[in-house]
């Protein structure tokens, strides 16, 4: 079957009439050609099994070329307006590659011929294409790590071992975390960020490290060192103009010599018992203290107590004898009778005694030796009296002195 049959069209569909294309290009040439051996429906054409025939690559390519032709081709050579929408293309192109999208975590710096020119920030930008303006991104609010003295299983002696204030070596690990403070400072005044803000942090340890002792270093000295190195390195980054903002320095680890390991060990062992016997010393005297200062109270309030005791008796005793006082100005003698009687009846209110009139008596009074057993005693009975005493009458006291 022919090429141009038009009995099979294929899957382009008929040619149009005369055997030439829509567009007054080359015509085909009529009458029975050459065959084409690998064409759709051809004695060697492949055809897929149970589907379309493949698509003729040439015929597509053809098609296309005559198009372009076309397109470009005219009476009197290229069209104009065919140069023109090229070159609009390409300009618009070209214009399109300045636009840009920063990242909420970045900041853009833009250059124009390599000199800094502006910073963007997040959101979508443009700066003039290439050769003119350049931009490069960095990363702001990312938190950045350098691990100085070597991680675990590949140490570093060379920036680990430092020599401490007391002449002593410590084998000291430390990260540094930090961030970009300033992309534009960071980006033109820094060749290697990260070395350079390595080596600040080495030298600045080594600093703190060498105006501090090692027991501190070992113990509980670490936090003051780690501000102190955050601090200095800081200073540092900022006296570079580094736009690097240092956020935390971590000791990992902090250790003496392996040589000398054991020796520290006993040695912060003997620290150990040492602080345990000074707090129980400490222990004790406190105790010891506040109960002293607890006696030491009572004492003060026991002759407090005793004090206003004492007062408030005598201002008693001078209030009664004032009042006694103004009785006996009244009746002297009457006022010496009682104070006579009250004082005998004080005396003698407590003792034993027996009271004999002597008025009428010749012969001598002969008494029961039970009378002058003490009161209290009331487990055995008085006796009954050996003889009957005459009876007794109370003597009428003696004139009281001054009477």
């Amino acid at each position: 079957m022919p090429w141009n049959d038009n009995s099979n069209p294929g899957p382009w569909g008929a040619p149009p009439p005369g055997g030439g294309d829509r567009d007054n290009g080359p015509k085909r040439p009529s009458g029975d050609g050459p065959r084409r051996p690998g064409g759709p429906g051809g004695p060697g054409g492949p055809r897929r099994p149970n589907g379309p025939p493949q698509p003729d690559l040439n015929e597509l390519s053809r098609r296309l070329n005559e198009r372009l032709q076309a397109f470009f081709g005219g009476p009197d050579g290229v069209r104009p307006g065919a140069i023109a929408a090229v070159v609009g293309v390409a300009v618009a192109a070209w214009a399109l590659t300045g636009a840009y999208v920063v990242q909420p975590n970045e900041q853009a710096i833009v250059t124009t011929f390599g000199a800094y020119s502006r910073s963007a920030g997040p959101g979508l930008r443009y700066h003039l294409p290439a050769p003119f303006e350049d931009v490069e991104k960095v990363q702001v609010t990312s938190l950045r790590r350098i691990d100085v003295g070597g991680v675990a299983g590949a140490e570093m002696p060379q920036e680990s071992l430092m020599l401490t204030g007391d002449e002593n070596i410590v084998d000291l690990n430390f990260s540094v975390q930090w961030r970009v403070a300033d992309a534009a400072k960071y980006l033109f005044n820094l060749k290697d960020p990260d070395e350079a803000v390595k080596a600040v942090a080495e030298s600045a340890m080594r600093e703190v490290v060498g105006r501090t002792e090692l027991t501190p270093i070992l113990t509980n000295g670490r936090g003051q060192v780690q501000i102190q190195t955050a601090e200095l390195m800081q200073k540092m980054l900022d006296a570079y103009g580094a736009g690097v903002n240092v956020v935390e320095v971590q000791i990992r680890s902090a250790n003496p010599p392996k040589d000398v390991v054991p020796a520290y060990q006993d040695l912060a062992r003997a620290g150990q018992d040492a602080q345990s016997a000074i707090n129980d010393a400490n222990t004790y005297r406190n105790r010891v203290v506040n109960e002293a200062k607890g006696d030491a109270s009572r004492i003060v309030q026991s002759s407090q107590g005793y004090r206003e005791q004492s007062v408030l008796t005598a201002k008693g005793d001078a209030s009664r004898f004032a009042q006694v006082y103004g009785e006996y100005k009244r009746a002297p003698a009457v006022t010496r009778e009682r104070l006579y009687l009250e004082t005998m009846e004080k005396v003698l209110g407590r003792s034993n005694k027996v009271i004999v009139d002597g008025k009428g008596t010749t012969a001598p009074v002969i008494l029961p030796p039970d009378v002058f057993r003490p009161r209290g005693d009331a487990a055995q009975p008085a006796p009954p009296p050996a003889q009957p005493a005459p009876p007794a009458v109370q003597q009428a006291p003696a004139a009281a002195p001054g009477a």
